[in-house]
């Protein structure tokens, strides 16, 4: 099985080395390893080239975000041929098995373009974070914390971009990473383009069935419970109360402008309140900087602000600005 893999770095070569170890370590499957540096400051891009040497190692001048760091390894990934890509954050591990399994049940449904495993907790093995994902501006919590009824197979709104596989013609198809988002929501967004755009039987002279494009809503979302990864959530833990929250905030009102245009006052309004109530209760629980990154990105998803702001929302939530 051919395969193709990006694992994004931002100042955790040690991460990326072990993850890289992990993949390169697998038998059957021999993939493609893509690994990008995302404006890194510390010495990752040296670290990196010495300890994992057949990589191929590409270097972003400036942090990018999730999306842009990412899309720099999919593009490259994808002008070299057209096997499924893996998006692999390198504080997650994943076995050959379940990648196996997933590349397999890709293969099987030419309805799905995107799939993912249950995604667990790397400190608890027990504990589910996710069964699949959901639309983030229509839910409080877009993950699924429960595991599904039936069979193996479930179609899913979108799929956790952690562990994230795709067919290079769902790429081709729909595009890459929105970049505005630049970290958060995405993901989201890329599995929701893919249910609106499936190509039709007309573009490009093919047939539905040569293009694996089968249904009029276009390339489904799914998760595959028999395979399994696990996420260390303390490797991201010092920026969880600033960047991810506003982020959180923020991209949610992306998401409602270019998908639930026909409910933006409703949506508009529901996150406003939503994000008000938080930060008082987050500022009265003794959480300054929390309250300020909330309030931020609620500021900046009413006007309209998108793209990286990372050193301006740490700048604001510790209060050196204003």
């Amino acid at each position: 099985m051919r395969l193709a893999i990006v694992i994004l770095n931002w100042n955790a070569a040690a991460d990326t080395v072990r993850c890289v170890r992990n993949v390169a370590s697998w038998k059957s499957l021999q993939p493609a390893i893509w690994v990008v540096d995302n404006g890194s400051t510390d010495d990752s891009h040296e670290i990196i080239s010495r300890e994992c040497p057949t990589v191929h190692l590409l270097r972003n001048p400036t942090n990018l975000g999730f999306a842009g760091g990412n899309n720099r390894g999919i593009a490259e990934a994808l002008s070299t041929g057209d096997a499924p890509i893996l998006l692999l954050n390198n504080d997650a591990g994943v076995g050959e098995a379940d990648i196996v399994r997933l590349l397999e049940t890709l293969q099987a449904n030419e309805q799905i373009g995107f799939i993912g495993p249950l995604l667990f907790d790397a400190a608890r093995k027990d504990h589910l974070l996710a069964a699949g994902g959901r639309d983030p501006a229509r839910h409080h919590h877009p993950h699924n914390h429960r595991l599904p009824d039936g069979g193996p197979v479930h179609i899913v709104e979108c799929v956790p971009g952690t562990v994230f596989l795709g067919r290079a013609r769902t790429f081709h198809t729909v595009g890459l990473l929105d970049e505005d988002y630049f970290f958060g929501g995405e993901v989201a967004d890329l599995c929701l383009r893919a249910r609106q755009r499936g190509q039709t039987t007309s573009e490009r002279g093919q047939t539905t069935s040569e293009r694996g494009q089968t249904t009029s809503e276009g390339y489904l979302s799914a998760i595959d419970v028999r395979a399994r990864a696990f996420h260390d959530l303390g490797r991201s833990a010092a920026f969880r109360d600033t960047l991810h929250t506003y982020y959180s905030i923020r991209n949610r009102f992306l998401l409602i402008r270019k998908f639930h245009q026909q409910h933006k006052v409703l949506f508009y309004s529901f996150w406003t309140l939503y994000s008000l109530a938080l930060s008082a209760r987050v500022q009265f629980g003794g959480n300054p900087p929390t309250a300020r990154a909330i309030r931020l990105g609620l500021l900046d998803g009413l006007h309209g602000r998108w793209g990286g702001q990372n050193e301006r929302v740490l700048a604001i939530a510790s209060g050196a600005a204003r």
